[in-house]
Parts: C-alpha cells; sequence; structure tokens
C-alpha cells in the first residue's frame, strides 16, 4: 500500500495550474516586424523541442512537489493479541424443541430455530474468544470443538437438526462432553452455556455430578430454560393422518438448572419469547466480555528518491537548454 507521510505538502501542487496561467498572461506578443523576420529563419533541432521546456519544468516541479509530501510503500501487519475465554456451547435438540412458541417477524417458529438465530447475533459480538459447540439429546456429542472461526461455527450452528441425538433429554452428559472439550485447551476463563426447554431424563452422568466437576475445575455455568409457561402447539407426524398439532407445556427443570448456575458461579435464565431470549444471551455477552488487544505492525520504504532524482534531471535539462542559444531567437 501507498501512503504520504507528509500529505500537507500534496497542497502545492495547486500552485502549478496558477503559476502556468500567470506564465501565459505575462508572454509578451511579437511584433509583425518581429513575426516575419522569424517566418524567415531556418530553426534549429534545439528550436524545434523548444515547446518541450514548460513540460520539463512543470514535470520536474511535480516531481519534486510530490517528493516533499515522502510517498511510502510498504506492508501493514496487524496482530491481534488476547487472552480470550473459552465457551462451549450447549444446545438441546431434543424433540419437544418443535414447539412453536416463538414469534420472529410476526411467524411463528420453532425453539431450536429461534436459538439459532439469537446465538448467530452472540456469536458476532465476540471476538478473540474460542467457541466450541455441544447437543444433545439421548446422546450428548461435539458438533464443533473449541474454535475462532466464527465462519465455521455459523454454519454448523445453521444445521443443527431437532431429533438428531434423540428426543430424551440427557442434560448431565451434555454438560460432562462440554467439560471434557474444555480441558483440551487452557484460557483464563472457560464458561459453558447450557440451552434446554426439558429436564434430565436420560444420560450416564447426574447434572448436579457434572456441576460439582464443574466447580472443582473452576468452570463457570450459564444456564437458560427455553420456552413459554402455558400450551403451546408442537408439530407431529403421524402415520395415518399426517401432519398434526399437539398443545403441551414446556416441562423445564427450572430447580436443576438453578442449581447448576449457583454451584458452578453462574446464572439461571428464563427465556419465553424471542427477546427476552435476545437480552439473555447480550447479558452473558456483557458479563463474560473479553478485552482485545490489537497491535499494528507497520514498515515503509521511501519512495521520494525515485521522484527526486528524475525531477532534478528535468529541471538540469531545463535550465541547460534555457541557456542554450539555438533555443533563442537572434
Amino acid at each position: 500500500m501507498i501512503r504520504f507521510a507528509s500529505p500537507y505538502f500534496l497542497l502545492l501542487l495547486l500552485l502549478i495550474p496558477v503559476t502556468i496561467l500567470r506564465g501565459q498572461r505575462r508572454q509578451p506578443a511579437l511584433a509583425g516586424s518581429a513575426t516575419a523576420a522569424a517566418e524567415k529563419i531556418s530553426p534549429s533541432l534545439l528550436l524545434r523541442i523548444g515547446w518541450l521546456m514548460p513540460l520539463f519544468f512543470y514535470l520536474a516541479l511535480f516531481l519534486m512537489m510530490v517528493a516533499l509530501a515522502q510517498p511510502q510503500w510498504g506492508t501493514r501487519q496487524m496482530e491481534v493479541s488476547s487472552s480470550g475465554i473459552n465457551i462451549v456451547l450447549a444446545v438441546d435438540l431434543s424433540e419437544s424443541m418443535k414447539a412453536l412458541d416463538f414469534k420472529r417477524q410476526d411467524e411463528l417458529v420453532n425453539r431450536l430455530e429461534a436459538v439459532k438465530q439469537v446465538v448467530r447475533e452472540f456469536i458476532a459480538h465476540r471476538s478473540g474468544d474460542r467457541i466450541g459447540m455441544v447437543v444433545f439429546g439421548t446422546q450428548a456429542y461435539t458438533q464443533l470443538p473449541l474454535t475462532r472461526d466464527y465462519n465455521t461455527i455459523a454454519t454448523m450452528l445453521e444445521r443443527l437438526q431437532i431429533g438428531s441425538a434423540g428426543r430424551t433429554t440427557a442434560i448431565g452428559d451434555a454438560l460432562g462432553i462440554s467439560l471434557k472439550r474444555l480441558e483440551d485447551i487452557e484460557s483464563r476463563s472457560n464458561i459453558i452455556i447450557l440451552l434446554t426447554d426439558g429436564r434430565s431424563n436420560s444420560g450416564e452422568l447426574a447434572p448436579s455430578a457434572a456441576a460439582a466437576i464443574a466447580k472443582q475445575q473452576g468452570i463457570k455455568v450459564y444456564t437458560i430454560g427455553v420456552g413459554s409457561r402455558g400450551r403451546v402447539p408442537v408439530p407431529v407426524d403421524d402415520p395415518i393422518i399426517g401432519k398434526r398439532y399437539v398443545y403441551q407445556r414446556a416441562d423445564i427443570d427450572e430447580q436443576t438448572l438453578q442449581a447448576i448456575a449457583d454451584e458452578t458461579g453462574g446464572s439461571y435464565f428464563r427465556a419465553e419469547n424471542m427477546d427476552r431470549l435476545r437480552e439473555i444471551y447480550a447479558n452473558i455477552d456483557q458479563m463474560e466480555k473479553t478485552d482485545v488487544k490489537t497491535k499494528v505492525y507497520a514498515e515503509y520504504n521511501d519512495l521520494y528518491p525515485y521522484l527526486l532524482v528524475p525531477a532534478l534531471g528535468l529541471l538540469a535539462i531545463w535550465i541547460v537548454l534555457q541557456n542554450t542559444r539555438f533555443l533563442r531567437i537572434p
């Protein structure tokens, strides 16, 4: 990239058109007899190229003025140094996430679609952090290990499908897998954001045992219970009559989720609508903000010698020719 170390000297370029105009106004007109006499003179080679004289002068002037602005060519490198935190997003994919109790732009969407949009916004506000993803239903598994590649995180988030991990809810196993992912990479802070709309009814590890391990390892767990309190429609594929809707309430074990958060020093939130869900992730974003320090390294080479040398050469040619008698009419 090219930059000017002293760009204000470029304002001197405005003097060139002013000088040209003033020179044209002062140029004397030849008398008729002098013109007639000049026409009888056989012009020399130097006289024929005399029209280049102003060009040499003004081009030399232009190059010197640009050289004064100190043009430079170089590269600029940015290094981001951060003691970012590790975040694991644990997302419930059980069948109950199909419930249509979230509104997005006057359209009802299921809980997972609402979570996808809000988590995508949450990721967009982070920088310097490693983020991983664990999904759970009857089983729990790693969808994405810890990474700073936020585009990949967003892509994997869009691929989540309800029921892909089973119909039931294994909260303890989800926490266990999340804790395992956080053991891989050291960080100044490790957190888990666990989102579910049900109660733990499957899995090998009890939620209380997982919370005790998280406390021992100094890992903070934020828990989010998602779903409205009333009866909401849930689409069901009936093999006989096809798709139909049944109404049910969100069966969130708030007591367990609150206990997990309290045990690990996190917080429990209840999200009953899209705005509240967005507000919860915004609160977590503020509570777990990372300070990112950016260092900029630049290396530039001066270009002004490449302008100044030809400028002085043109000026020397102009001075020599200006004082050459063959450029003057006797």
